[in-house]
């Protein structure tokens, strides 16, 4: 007889399951389009080279960086996503660099674009951004597209601790993260927050912390938790061959989601627990074991510790 993980039952509420329940059990797949946006943090409005942990070719897949056109990359895109995931239906995400980072009628245009493509086949929309990089007038943009399709607004938190912030180059403040979810009160936006655990000068409490922050937000619906992975052509990169530091060692980072899922609020859908660049780009930790092998462990783990999303958690 197999595990619970083995039956599709884990102790959280995890992506996979949400969208297979939310779309009557069709295969939804994300289909990810550069659309050439840069940063505040790279362009010198902010700043130069970006945050220190970031290459954006560590996150882009190798058809989006190949593609010239929004439409050749969704369509290639689209063709995998039937041919090796037997994908259904897609959710077309605009994800490298800062994707409201534009006036808005540039931005409707590039996601009219993006959304005119195999329509019938296409349920969701989904928009990386930075806190700094949203506004009113953007929100109301991406919400004329929701009576259509379910669209997320993916924004990186990454820490709450301005002194992090500041040592990673983010360019932004953890108040304009809070004052921009502000911006989401009664939104018909889903908001995804993405974190990152790990950089060597945060205690676990401190980690534990970003839960509890995360909690406060009700409109805060998908959260995507990453550990610190150093990668080729970044800043940190650099530094790291130069003298590596404390990151992360599988079993240490496991420990760790097994003690915030509980005190993660009940209702919100992870829709990551970890990420990892390709092997070509990617410095370190090597923890020698594909995505699949990886989620297949931290799930059994949890499974194994008893972990139950939400409780731990108290209002």
């Amino acid at each position: 007889m197999g595990t619970q993980v083995d039956l599709g039952i884990k102790g959280y509420k995890n992506y996979g399951t949400y969208l297979r329940e939310k779309y009557n059990g069709q295969r939804v797949f994300k289909t990810i389009v550069d659309g050439g946006f840069t940063c505040p943090n790279r362009d010198g409005s902010k700043g130069y080279g970006g945050c220190t942990y970031c290459n954006v070719d560590s996150f882009t897949p190798e058809i989006s960086r190949k593609m010239p056109t929004i439409r050749e990359q969704l369509e290639k895109g689209m063709e995998r996503g039937k041919n090796f995931y037997k994908a259904d239906k897609f959710i077309v995400y605009f994800q490298p660099n800062t994707n409201t980072y534009a006036p808005v009628h540039y931005l409707k245009m590039m996601y009219d674009e993006a959304l005119s493509v195999n329509p019938e086949d296409v349920v969701g929309f989904s928009v990386g951004t930075r806190p700094d990089c949203i506004d009113a007038e953007k929100v109301a943009l991406l919400e004329s597209y929701a009576d259509r399709y379910d669209v997320d607004l993916e924004m990186g938190m990454e820490s709450i601790y301005d002194e992090t912030l500041n040592q990673i180059n983010r360019g932004c403040s953890h108040g304009e993260f809070v004052e921009a979810v502000k911006l989401l009160e009664n939104s018909k936006l889903d908001l995804c927050v993405h974190t990152i655990f790990g950089f060597p000068w945060e205690t676990k409490e401190m980690m534990l912390g970003y839960i509890h922050e995360i909690n406060r937000f009700p409109q805060i619906k998908f959260v995507k938790f990453h550990h610190l992975h150093i990668v080729e052509g970044s800043i940190m990169g650099v530094k790291y061959k130069k003298e590596p530091f404390k990151l992360f060692t599988l079993e240490e980072y496991t420990d760790l989601l097994c003690e915030l899922i509980p005190l993660l609020r009940p209702d919100i859908v992870i829709q990551r627990l970890f990420g990892i660049s390709d092997w070509d780009l990617l410095i370190a930790p090597n923890w020698g074991l594909n995505k699949s092998s990886i989620q297949t462990y931290i799930d059994k783990e949890i499974e194994k510790r008893g972990i139950i999303q939400g409780s731990l958690y108290f209002e």
